[in-house]
This record gives C-alpha cells, sequence and structure tokens, in this order.
C-alpha cells in the first residue's frame, strides 16, 4: 500500500523521528523504497558559503539518517531541493505521486505558527497524499 514514500528531513530531533518511522513503514512492504528530501532554503546559502562549519553540520545530520537507512536495509534515496521547505516539499510530492509523505513537527510557538504555518502543517494541507507528522 505505501511502497512509494517520501520523508521530508531537516536534521532536527523530530525529523530523525521521522526517519525511524519512514524506516518502520517501509519495512512492512517488500517493495516499498523512501525518497529522502531535504530542502535547502535559499536565503542560507550564502551563510553556508561564508561558513563552511553550518554545510557540515547540515551534511552531519543527513548522514545520520543515511546511515539509519544503511542499518535497516530499507532502499532510500536522497534529493537535494533549493528553495522555501513547505512550497518545495509539496510541488516535489505532488509530482512524484507518492503514496504517502512523512515528515516531522518542528515545533514552533503559537505565534509563529499562526503568522507563518509550520511546513508540516503546509504539506498536510497541500499534498495529495496521506501526511504522517510525526512530534
Amino acid at each position: 500500500m505505501y511502497e512509494k514514500i517520501l520523508l521530508a528531513v531537516d536534521g532536527s530531533e523530530n525529523a530523525k523521528r521521522a526517519a525511524k518511522h519512514a524506516i518502520q513503514m517501509a519495512s512492512l512492504y517488500p517493495n516499498a523504497s523512501v525518497k529522502i528530501i531535504h530542502v535547502i532554503d535559499i536565503s542560507k546559502v550564502k551563510s553556508e558559503v561564508l561558513n563552511p562549519d553550518l554545510k557540515a553540520e547540515r551534511e552531519k545530520k543527513l548522514k545520520e539518517v543515511e546511515s539509519a537507512f544503511k542499518k535497516a536495509q530499507v532502499p532510500y534515496e536522497i534529493k537535494i531541493e533549493h528553495g522555501e521547505a513547505g512550497p518545495t516539499i509539496v510541488n516535489y510530492a505532488n509530482n512524484g505521486q507518492f503514496d504517502l509523505v512523512i515528515v516531522g513537527s518542528r515545533g514552533l510557538n503559537s505565534l509563529q505558527e499562526m503568522v507563518l504555518g509550520s511546513v508540516s502543517h503546509k504539506v498536510a494541507k497541500r499534498v495529495k497524499c496521506p501526511v504522517l507528522i510525526i512530534k
């Protein structure tokens, strides 16, 4: 049923928990595979160029997720995109015709969420397939 899974990660603790759930879900289906999407905010690219430690930190967080998939022997592929996280994930999910999208909840405070909206909320509202939000 859920053979084509999209996992959105940002390096947060909630994203790491979401990765564990993606591994569990994919393990239930013999033909399942997971596409891991990480969106780099264009406004942060310049700061990564000026401070290579930021890029190294981001890559380290992605490696943690990748090693969990390798250890569990779950087929995966990593896709790096540039843009605003919410719309980029929504477009990628809808164009890729995924069976399930798994995303971590960032836990913004209520004021930030009311003004900005969380990425997980935007994804759940606009993606055309089931969405699992992990907190």
